[in-house]
């Protein structure tokens, strides 16, 4: 059984006292004992004082002295006396051989008196012995004195002492008095032993909780230990551990969760034996192989004989030495060959400490099927890549041919003008474009759909002046001209179309270099909002900015960053075609980043349409591209940034842009 160090100090304390106390009080007694009989013996002395000086007046008068003693009235009265003395039995007078000459009690006069133990042998004893005499006897202590007659002994002078009386009227209450004491000592000595040993053991108690809960994983145990001793060094050390082990156990959760948050991401399945073969760490995908419960049994009691798992570590914990990687079939449910994704690489590497003593066994299992749908994949990646090349040289050379259409769309606009009459050929030279813009578009860009004039055209090398002259000549009518111009405008708006779709697809597959600087977030707020301003006014949209000066700085592109914010300030102004409020707000957020958020009170996006909105070519609007938000969604990607949207419809929409700072 365990005894507590409280109990224990309870019962040292209770010991010296209660030894302590049974000691005085045997000291006690002994002493009391003494001083008893020693009472007694004075009170026989008194009494053979007497008895001796009545026998000197009496023999010296008589020829035989037992007879003058024997009948001397005056001496049997004194011996009369004793029985009324404290602890006097008898009182008697005898000769040598032991025979009563006189005595208290007469009837034994003439009879031989037993000699009983003498007071004073009794005497030069210790006290403790003294009281066992006492104590144990029924016997008659006796005082003896000699009587002589001409320097020899006729007799003796003989007083009982009653050992009983002493014991009961004077040892006993003395002995009960003294065993009362030395209780209540023991009680009163008990109690303060516990009452000191609460005082003193409290210390040791809250240090210990604090241990306790220390090593029960608690963090930030403190104790409050105001003594300026011993106890209150202690209490000091226990709160400096306590802080060490605290800040050393966050290290260690630290590290411990990003080990784990990396393997279990890990397509691999792990596993990690003590060297008794004890599962004590598996990752998702090596749980999902091992039977339910499998943590703390034993690799032999969890997995069947024959299973590679089990062989591999068996053999690497009887070897202490690394294996693998080894190619291992896993067993499949049925007993025909198991399906091509139960192919395992197999791994055991030991774990061995500074000392080269083996603590456990790391086990790797790798799925050659998701190695193989891995290998396809990066195949797949590789075609998309090709095809993704093909696609914008594709594009590419389409963008010619339309750009050559265009362009003889505009000569044939001209034509058809130049048939008409002279208002409607003054009308087509009002749209026709200047040589300038037509060279700029055939050099790569699709010009505006604005008529060329004849001069222009000649200057141009596109038609030949008698090639005017004649279709002026042969002039059709008005009526006959303005269907064909219609169409002409309808195919030119169409191929401009078409042109838009086939830029907005080279921009994503033409790789983009960024200019990364660092950016003031409210200086370039500003300028998007000084460009914004006139749409949103003529929208009757109220702008509002809220961009502290505090903000941090980013890391971007300041064009492709302006155009971005651009994008979503023009979306939320044609959202608004009511009027509305637009706020673009910035403030520093978690995780080292910039928050710029874009609000709107307009129509709103419906919950259907929200998860496309990012997608290229989607748009809700009748003459959208689906690029803009594309666009924007590609530019925070390649910022290393987020984008986030909250839409209500019929309330407005918020898009919220998360980018790094600088």
């Amino acid at each position: 059984m365990r005894i507590g160090i409280k109990a224990k100090q309870v019962a040292a304390v209770t010991s010296i006292v209660g030894l302590t106390v049974v000691s005085l009080s045997l000291l006690q007694i002994a002493s009391l004992a003494r001083v008893s009989v020693q009472e007694s013996r004075d009170r026989a002395n008194i009494l053979i004082n007497a008895i001796f000086h009545r026998a000197f007046q009496v023999v010296p008068r008589s020829a035989n002295p037992y007879d003058a003693l024997r009948e001397d009235p005056g001496l049997q009265s004194i011996l009369e006396s004793s029985n009324y003395s404290k602890g006097i039995t008898y009182a008697a007078i005898v000769d040598v051989s032991g025979v009563v000459i006189a005595h208290s009690d007469p009837t034994r006069v003439g009879k031989h008196l037993a000699p009983a133990v003498d007071v004073d042998t009794l005497l030069a004893r210790n006290g403790l012995d003294i009281y066992r005499a006492i104590r144990n006897s029924e016997q008659t202590l006796e005082v003896r004195e000699p009587l002589l007659l001409s320097g020899a002994q006729f007799g003796s002078i003989r007083i009982g002492v009653s050992a009983v009386l002493l014991r009961e009227k004077e040892l006993n209450a003395t002995v009960k008095s003294a065993v009362i004491t030395a209780l209540v000592a023991l009680l009163v000595a008990t109690l303060v032993a516990m009452f000191l040993a609460q005082l003193f053991l409290r210390p040791i108690h809250v240090i210990s909780g604090a241990l306790n809960r220390l090593g029960q994983g608690e963090l930030g145990v403190t104790v409050d230990m105001p003594q300026r001793d011993e106890f209150g060094e202690l209490g000091s050390f226990v709160n400096s551990l306590s802080a060490q082990l605290s800040a050393d156990r966050s290290t260690l959760a630290g590290e411990k969760a990003k080990l784990e948050s990396v393997v279990d991401r890990l397509e691999d399945a792990v596993a990690i034996f003590n060297p008794d073969g004890e599962l004590i760490f598996a990752n998702p995908a090596m749980r999902a192989t091992l039977p339910p419960n499998p943590f703390g049994r034993p690799v032999d009691d969890m997995l069947p004989a024959g299973h590679p798992y089990r062989k591999v570590v068996e053999e690497t914990l009887a070897n202490r030495q690394s294996r693998g990687p080894v190619a291992a079939t896993m067993p499949g449910d049925r007993g025909d060959d198991p399906p091509e994704s139960e192919q395992r690489l197999l791994m055991a590497h030991a774990i061995k400490d500074v000392g080269e003593r083996l603590v456990g066994v790391m086990l790797v299992a790798r799925n050659l099927d998701y190695l193989s749908r891995v290998q396809s994949t990066i195949n797949y990646s590789r075609k998309l890549v090709a095809l993704g090349r093909l696609s914008a040289g594709v594009a590419h050379e389409v963008k010619n041919p339309l750009n050559a259409m265009t362009i003889h769309l505009e000569l044939l606009k001209q034509k058809l003008a130049a048939r008409g009459t002279a208002n409607q050929h003054d009308v087509a030279d009002s749209v026709l474009p200047d040589p300038h813009r037509l060279s700029t578009a055939v050099a790569g860009g699709l010009p505006p759909s604005l008529p060329i004039g004849p001069r222009e055209l000649r200057r141009g090398h596109a038609v030949a002046p008698q090639d005017a002259d004649g279709a002026a000549a042969g002039a059709e009518s008005p009526a006959d001209v303005e269907p064909a111009l219609e169409h002409v405008g309808i195919i030119a708006n169409e191929i401009k179309r078409l042109d838009e779709v086939v830029q907005g697809f080279l921009k994503f597959t033409r790789p983009e270099d960024l200019r990364l600087q660092a950016i003031n977030v409210g200086a370039l707020v500003d300028e998007v909002v000084r460009v914004v301003g006139p749409e949103a006014a003529s929208a009757n949209v109220q702008v509002s900015v809220d961009c502290p000066v505090l903000v941090p700085d980013i890391s971007g592109d300041p064009a492709m960053l302006r155009q971005a914010l651009l994008n979503l300030a023009i979306n939320a102004c044609q959202a608004m075609p009511e009027g509305g409020r637009l706020r673009i707000a910035c403030s520093a957020a978690r995780g080292r980043r910039v928050e710029i958020k874009v609000e709107d009170t307009g129509v709103g996006i419906s919950p259907q349409n929200l998860e496309h909105i990012f997608n290229l070519y989607f748009t809700t609007k009748p003459r959208g591209s689906g690029i803009g938000l594309s666009m924007v969604y590609r530019t925070v990607q390649l910022h290393d940034g987020d984008i986030e949207v909250q839409s209500t419809p019929g309330a407005g929409t918020t898009f919220r842009m998360l980018l790094p700072q600088l």
